[in-house]
């Protein structure tokens, strides 16, 4: 049997950057939908996996980059989705999920097969996420009211590549929560 694991990337961020501003009011919209697919994932008995950059904190891990975030400019962002303590949590330092992680064993041990991609920023890690899914074989969706953008052209752009050239379903989040049901 396979299942499905919803992956939450990059939601861990202080959003004290250069381009901060714009990722703040996609992720201000794109929230709640992402929160509300989190909880049900995992009542839905999918895996829930977040992946997170390191920031440049060889050292950190999930409480200290939560507190790291938390005590960012807009905790507010944070908060909703701070992953519990008994779901998988890896730390990258690059733009996809698998470059360098453990994220492809960890998937393969649990007869994952198809991945569901939240999180930021659509047309950076997202993008590069579904595209090392894709040469993986691992079947691919994006629920474009669940990932958050900073520049929204490049994301149109990025998902539009998804679904053409990685051929992922770029989808809403109500059709990616049928998926996430086991």
């Amino acid at each position: 049997m396979t299942r499905p694991a919803l992956i939450v990337v990059d939601m861990l961020n202080r959003y004290e950057h250069e381009d901060a501003e714009p990722l703040r009011d996609a992720v201000r919209t794109v929230l709640p939908t992402m929160s509300d697919l989190i909880a049900c994932a995992g009542e839905g008995g999918a895996l829930t996996v977040y992946v997170n950059d390191n920031h440049g904190d060889w050292t950190a891990g999930r409480s200290a980059l939560a507190e790291w975030a938390l005590d960012g400019a807009d905790a507010a962002l944070v908060e909703p989705i701070v992953p519990d303590s008994d779901v998988p949590f890896l730390v990258k330092a690059r733009h996809s999920v698998f470059y360098a992680t453990q994220l492809e064993y960890l998937l393969r041990s649990h007869d994952v097969d198809h991945l569901v991609l939240v999180g930021q920023v659509t047309e950076q890690c997202i993008l590069y996420s579904a595209l090392d899914a894709y040469i993986r074989h691992f079947r691919v969706t994006v629920p474009r009211d669940a990932v958050a953008h900073i520049h929204a052209n490049l994301a149109e752009a990025a998902l539009k590549m998804m679904a053409l050239n990685m051929r992922a379903d770029v989808t809403d989040a109500a059709s990616a929560l049928r998926t996430l049901t086991v």
